[in-house]
């Protein structure tokens, strides 16, 4: 895969991750029901192109099951924790404490895959980490319930890069499709189990939450098949960088539906931010496997 095709989709999947938070805010539903039937109905949408991949089932290995139900549980746990924070704290705090994410994946990388870091990253880093302190510093003063808020987003962070660290090494040798199939079931499953213990009802909700329940299935949980693809070719912080442009995709998409108007300082925080993006892309471009994987 070519280095501009993979830029390509991460911008894609910007786009689609950006939607999330607005989904999320658009409905009543508990944000446990709304985990579950968003990985429920995403792993229905994609068993056409599971069933043409389904030999490589018999391939999968006992350890790699295991790998597969602890991604789905890190899974389950991230998008539990941020649509949770969603009900405490504005689209913008929640979003931004994501950009924690590459920081947090290269210190898993490193420790994990023992990961070499360039100049380029650390630099480009710093550059899309002013913008975040720069938009998290102008909204310290919002109420002690965005504290809780940007704890549980804080916490899902962690989550999200077990999930990927898991999948930069198990992807390799599952078939992407399948791999997203069955980690999506596992998360939804633990969902599941979740709300029947905390007696969380499993019906009852409008068309409309439906629609949005079907909504954040196919928008942002496409980003994330894309984001399993691309695990073939890049490494986990590169994937998790990319995200940085959420939130001022979700910020903007905010101020149109919600009302939740950018303030000076999240416009400059967010052009710092999105250079720092465009800068590390850049720098990784000569970076990428261009090889199909095998």
């Amino acid at each position: 895969m070519s280095a501009k095709t993979i830029n390509g989709l991460l911008l894609f999947t910007i786009i689609c991750i950006s939607l999330s938070a607005i989904f999320v805010r658009l409905s009543d539903a508990p944000s446990t029901v709304m985990v579950m039937y968003r990985m429920l109905l995403g792993s229905m949408l994609i068993i056409p192109f599971v069933f043409k991949e389904r030999h490589s089932f018999t391939k999968i290995s006992g350890m790699d099951w295991l790998r597969l139900s602890f991604a789905g549980l890190f899974l389950a746990g991230h998008f539990g924790l941020w649509f949770e924070s969603l009900n405490h704290t504005t689209v913008a705090s929640s979003t931004l404490i994501l950009c924690l994410q590459p920081a947090i994946a290269l210190i898993g990388g490193l420790l994990f895959f023992k990961e070499r870091i360039h100049k380029s990253t650390i630099v480009t880093l710093s550059i899309a980490f002013i913008g975040v302190i720069i938009v998290a510093g102008g909204n310290v003063n919002l109420g002690p319930g965005v504290m809780y808020g940007n704890l549980l987003s804080f916490l899902s962070v962690f989550s999200v890069v077990l999930y990927l660290l898991i999948g930069q090494r198990t992807v390799k040798s599952v078939n992407h499709w399948v791999y997203s199939f069955i980690v999506f079931m596992f998360a939804a499953l633990f969902m599941v189990g979740f709300n029947l213990v905390q007696n969380v009802p499993f019906t009852g909700y409008t068309s409309h939450d439906w629609l949005i329940f079907l909504l954040l299935a196919i928008f942002p949980t496409g980003a994330h098949l894309i984001y399993n693809l691309l695990l073939n070719y890049v490494n986990t912080t590169t994937v998790s960088i990319s995200t940085l442009g959420e939130p001022i995709g979700a910020s903007t998409l905010a101020a149109i539906f919600l009302g939740e108007m950018f303030t000076t300082v999240e416009l400059i925080g967010g052009v710092l931010i999105i250079t720092g993006i465009y800068l590390f892309l850049r720098s990784q471009s000569s970076m990428y496997k261009i090889k199909e994987p095998s």
